[in-house]
């Protein structure tokens, strides 16, 4: 297999702003943009990273996504917030929101925030991790198009809900979970089709339920767990979409209605409403020690905690790089000559 190409950290954002400018975007929005899928990248998130900036202009061409979103911001009640997106960019509509429920955070110790009818968030990690960078417990959970198979049922019939969670340290990298409910992400499917490699085993099933290895022939993952991962993407439909009055798995299966879209809810939690924030963040960080001190079973590979991972790929990448899949480039190359744009240059 062919080495991928290399691209400079920050060569990669200018493409990406460069896109979504070149679309119609404004430069403060092309800029979250950027943020997002170059985190993911950085941190070794590639199905979430620039191998989506195609999507999104495909779903910008069609109207699935609103270039001139009017983004509107309610508090019903002091700790609660609704943003109603307008089918804006998943990154410009979560960022807002996730900021949103840090403001609120500082004033009542928790902030709530909805966030209704966007589309494609990205990495939910990184609007997790915006409220860490701030001193905040950042919580998130989103819920979309129904994907992914159901114990028993036929056809997709839940999301792939992500849930994230990120807790500041003092002195280290947080601690930072961002997990789907899915046994692989659509996305890292497509992925492993363009790396040319087999899917895990018992991660995903062919159009008729079948269980498949070949991501070419995989349309939808399993749930984690099984009736687990089901489960939980049922209950964050339940407390986004539903909550919100804006459901989607019930219009799908009923109506038939398949616009593509996402709700999601980030909540920020100021550890400082509990005591004494300082004090909590050593504690944490105290717990992760707790646990990477522990005696690995293979010396060469010590024990890590979430989070750990992607900040030493990021450290990496940042140094060395960001590595790009042949099929990525490919595709990349294929959409930046519609636009008439120039790729960035490879190292």
């Amino acid at each position: 297999m062919a080495e991928p190409s290399k691209v400079a950290a920050s060569a990669l954002r200018a493409f990406i702003e460069k896109t979504f400018t070149t679309v119609g975007m404004s430069a403060d929005d092309a800029a979250a943009m950027a943020d997002v899928f170059l985190w993911a990248n950085l941190r070794g998130v590639d199905s979430h990273g620039v191998a989506r900036v195609p999507r999104y202009v495909e779903l910008f061409a069609s109207g699935e996504a609103n270039l001139n979103a009017e983004i509107r911001v309610d508090r019903p009640r002091p700790g609660v917030a609704f943003v109603s997106a307008d089918h804006a960019p998943g990154p410009v509509a979560l960022s807002k929101g996730m900021q949103c429920a840090i403001d609120i955070a500082r004033e009542q110790g928790v902030g709530w925030v909805q966030v209704k009818e966007t589309v494609h968030a990205g990495a939910l990690g990184y609007y997790t991790e915006l409220a860490a960078n701030q001193g905040m417990i950042g919580l998130g959970f989103l819920a979309g198009m129904p994907n992914m198979a159901y114990p028993g049922a036929r056809g997709a019939a839940v999301a792939t809900s992500p849930f994230a969670v990120t807790v500041p340290a003092r002195d280290r990298a947080p601690f930072s979970l961002d997990m789907a409910t899915a046994m692989i992400a659509l996305g890292k499917i497509n992925q492993y089709k363009m790396k040319g490699l087999q899917l895990p085993p018992d991660s995903a099933v062919t159009a008729d339920g079948t269980p498949t290895t070949d991501p070419a022939e995989a349309k939808m993952p399993l749930p984690l767990g099984g009736i687990k991962g089901a489960g939980m993407s049922l209950g964050f439909e339940l407390l986004t979409s539903v909550l919100a009055g804006v459901p989607i798995v019930a219009p799908f299966h009923g109506e038939g209605n398949k616009r593509h879209r996402q709700n999601a809810v980030l909540i920020a939690v100021d550890p400082a409403a509990f005591g004494d924030g300082a004090a909590y963040a050593t504690a944490v960080a105290e717990t992760l020690s707790a646990i990477t001190g522990l005696t690995p079973l293979d010396e060469a590979a010590p024990v890590s905690v979430p989070g750990d991972r992607g900040t030493r790929t990021a450290q990496a990448r940042s140094d060395g790089g960001v590595p790009l899949p042949k099929g990525t480039w490919t595709a990349l190359g294929e959409m930046a000559e519609k636009l008439g744009i120039e790729l960035p240059e490879r190292i």
